[in-house]
């Protein structure tokens, strides 16, 4: 039997709106002869489901088995059609590309002159909104159609489309060599991390300089210089560059505010700017900055300043929920984040289709981290076992690693120490397979361990060796990202000085 994730048809079915159910039906109505129709029938028993059901199809239906594939297949295509006619699933793209299937058909029918106008329209909403792919298309299929219609209006018209074509074609070639390089560099840092040495800075170093493309800055146009800035984003990233990160991350959102209507056309690219412009600023620690840009990020979601729809929706939300709990950290403010977890919560169960797991345990993290904050040790443990014990995860080693180290402290703080030998054992196995520890992580480890023969009265000269040791690399260029995902050194200032973390966070909040 299908699981609702394995089963695609089923999926489909639960993510329509109602708006889009109804519209489905009547789509259905309006083709005539339908209404009793195996994929009917199927659709409407799918859409009371809970569960995708194979045997509840079988027997409440007159489908066999045999016709059971062909039916669903033939029900997904007719939903997408439904879906390709709704309003709401309307952009410049397909709406270019409807006006190009009108062409195709009226030059097939041998309607030139018509096919031609259709054509010319098209082509300049497609420049206009930089779809310069869809526009040499357009001029290619010009070319075709003046072949057989030789317009007598326009003596230089070959000229002219030649001249669009060659224009076209370079503007596609520099964007594909800028989009594929900002492609290679997200690739790396998705699989390799941030660098963690010279030589990493070194390697990725020479990729970029060896695959930059030649360019002046003020012929490029809005498409162009979106991947140029994303690719100079993701090579700050990497190299730890955080203030550069900041730089081009910045430019991308004011490329949008250059170019505002492309907020509707490209809405994707619009949250992931705001969301590295956020990120960056939470890194470098500009508090400030950060809170406007945030206002400024929730002013644009409420006033549906770009283009809305489900998946822009459940982006939005991401988004603006990771960087409103990063605001309570970089305020110390962990009472205040606290209180907002039931919100983000909420968040993640409206969208729970939608988000990826990998950013659901991201949240995990993160609230693990504001009751750790608190000194809520247990809810700290509760979370970070949600991602500890998620087997399937594919998530990034960095994250997996601090939530191991940080469910280690936790237990060490909450006092619960019964089975503290083991879980210290399976920790260090755990990281040592990572192959890759950085130095902080490997002092944190060889401390953990130590812990277990160390005499209480010990504790607090054992805290201040460590504390001298890991201060050493709060600047490090490798090694200081260790303490933006656990603010090891703040914890021990806290047990040296026996004060609570969030008050020793609080002293070193920026403005």
């Amino acid at each position: 039997m299908a699981t609702e994730k394995k089963d695609i048809l089923f999926s489909l079915i639960k993510s329509l709106a109602k708006s889009e159910k109804r519209q489905f039906k009547l789509y259905v109505g309006r083709l005539g002869g339908n209404s009793e129709s195996n994929f009917i029938a199927l659709f409407n028993l799918l859409d009371k489901q809970q569960t995708y059901n194979e045997t509840t199809i079988l027997e409440n239906t007159n489908i066999k088995k045999q016709q059971l594939s062909n039916s669903k297949a033939h029900l997904y295509k007719q939903l997408l059609v439904s879906l390709r006619l709704n309003p709401q699933h309307q952009n410049i793209r397909s709406q270019i590309r409807e006006q190009l299937d009108y062409a195709t058909i009226l030059y097939n029918k041998g309607l030139y002159k018509q096919s031609l106008k259709i054509l010319d329209k098209a082509k300049n909403i497609a420049i206009e909104n930089e779809e310069n792919n869809l526009a040499y298309e357009i001029v290619e299929m010009e070319k075709v159609v003046e072949s057989q219609y030789i317009t007598r209006s326009l003596n230089n018209r070959a000229d002219i489309l030649s001249l669009q074509a060659k224009e076209l074609s370079v503007r596609n070639v520099m964007t594909s060599k800028l989009s594929n390089l900002s492609l290679q560099l997200y690739s790396w840092l998705l699989q390799n991390g941030y660098a963690k040495s010279s030589e990493d800075i070194e390697i990725v170093t020479k990729y970029f300089e060896a695959h930059l493309p030649k360019y002046t800055i003020s012929k490029l146009g809005f498409k162009e210089k979106l991947f140029l800035y994303k690719t100079y984003l993701w090579f700050g990233l990497i190299t730890q560059d955080f203030v550069s990160s900041y730089r081009y991350s910045q430019k991308w959102i004011d490329l949008f505010d250059e170019y505002p209507k492309m907020k509707k056309v490209n809405p994707v690219f619009y949250l992931k700017g705001y969301n590295y412009l956020l990120e960056s600023l939470f890194m470098l620690k500009y508090t400030k900055k950060f809170k406007e840009v945030l206002a400024n990020f929730s002013r644009d979601i409420e006033q549906k300043n770009f283009l809305l729809n489900d998946n822009t929706e459940a982006m939005a939300s991401v988004y603006y929920h990771q960087n409103k709990l990063n605001k309570n950290f970089l305020d110390a403010n962990f009472s205040e984040g606290i209180a907002y977890i039931p919100t983000v919560l909420k968040e993640i169960r409206k969208f729970e289709k939608k988000i990826d797991a990998h950013h659901v345990m991201v949240f995990y993290y993160k609230i693990g981290c504001m009751y750790f904050g608190a000194s809520d040790y247990k809810n700290c443990i509760l979370y970070l076992n949600k991602i500890i014990l998620n087997k399937e995860l594919a998530m990034r080693e960095d994250l997996l690693c601090y939530t191991r180290v940080l469910n280690l402290v936790a237990h060490y703080e909450a006092g619960i120490d019964e089975n503290i030998d083991a879980l210290i054992k399976s920790t260090y196995k755990f990281l040592i397979k990572m192959d890759n520890l950085h130095i902080v992580q490997k002092k944190m480890m060889q401390f953990l361990r130590s812990l277990t023969d160390m005499y209480p009265s010990e504790l607090k000269s054992a805290f201040k060796k460590l504390h001298k040791e890991l201060k050493a690399y709060e600047n490090h260029q490798y090694e200081k990202r260790s303490f933006l995902y656990l603010d090891i050194i703040s914890w021990l200032e806290s047990n040296i000085e026996g004060i609570p973390i969030a008050e020793v966070v609080r002293r070193k909040v920026m403005p």
